[in-house]
């Protein structure tokens, strides 16, 4: 197969309905979807796992070796799910021996100029705008929105549904449902308007509201606050999600405006 001004490689696999725009370099260790869309002057290098029926923007570069000194040229991938959109001068770079790969999920929106690092896990349904940094070996959850121009300090962990205010430098955990904003960055309530978008009752908001008054009360510490939801919360699924995130957070998670 081949494509007018672009540099393909015949050992690259390449699906079916897959359009390439000019200038484009694919390396030999590539594997793209079906339906996939690579748009002039992206640059897919070995490692490369592409799924069916994203859009790979100009310029975007997918499986650089990565921006770390203890990388020795191991072979490691950098995964982007089905149905992803990469915009222009989006990197993904691929992972190390720490954990092999970088992987993005399915249906999520990288906006321009962002750079995932490697190790990095990104689940599912996540919007990040443009100019975001996310360092090495962080951690997003499905379904989080992340505002333009946020840095992310690596191995950082960022739980299902959160809002990320523009801006924002994240050096501590972010814990599950709640919205992140003010300077330096502060839990400063529930993600309401995302919740309610993602369809969760008005029983199961009241159940994370009261569970992270809880975990933030004032003269508690995390611990305490832990055992005065597991006293006094209902248990739920939701509950008991937000009590594991925060239990198990090496950073420590944000703490409350």
């Amino acid at each position: 197969m081949e494509y007018e001004l672009s540099k393909v490689s015949p050992k690259a696999q390449i699906g079916q309905d897959v359009k390439i725009g000019p200038f484009v370099f694919i390396d030999d260790d590539v594997v793209i979807g079906d339906g996939t869309t690579i748009m002039s002057g992206a640059v897919i290098l070995n490692g490369a796992r592409i799924g069916k029926n994203c859009l790979i923007c100009t310029g975007a570069v997918i499986s650089n070796i990565p921006q770390d000194l203890k990388f020795r040229g191991e072979e490691t991938t950098a995964v982007i799910g089905d149905n992803t959109t990469i915009r222009e001068y989006v990197t993904v770079n691929r992972g190390t021996a720490s954990k092999n790969t970088t992987m993005v999920g399915d249906n999520c929106l990288i906006m321009a100029y962002c750079h995932i690092a490697h190790d990095c896990r990104l689940g599912n349904h996540i919007i990040m705008s443009n100019a975001c940094q996310i360092a090495g070996e962080v951690v997003i959850e499905d379904y989080v929105t992340v505002g333009g121009g946020t840095l992310a300090h690596q191995f950082t962990h960022i739980g299902t549904q959160a809002m990320i205010q523009g801006g924002s430098r994240l050096t501590k955990d972010i814990p599950p449902y709640v919205m992140v904003g003010r300077e330096p960055a502060r839990v400063i309530g529930l993600n309401l308007v995302g919740l309610r978008r993602r369809g969760f009752s008005a029983d199961v908001i009241s159940t994370l509201d009261q569970t992270y008054r809880c975990i933030y009360a004032d003269g508690l510490n995390v611990s305490q606050g832990i055992q005065k939801a597991l006293e006094t919360v209902t248990a739920t699924a939701e509950r008991d999600y937000i009590i594991d995130f925060v239990k198990n957070s090496s950073r420590g998670i944000t703490p409350k405006d």
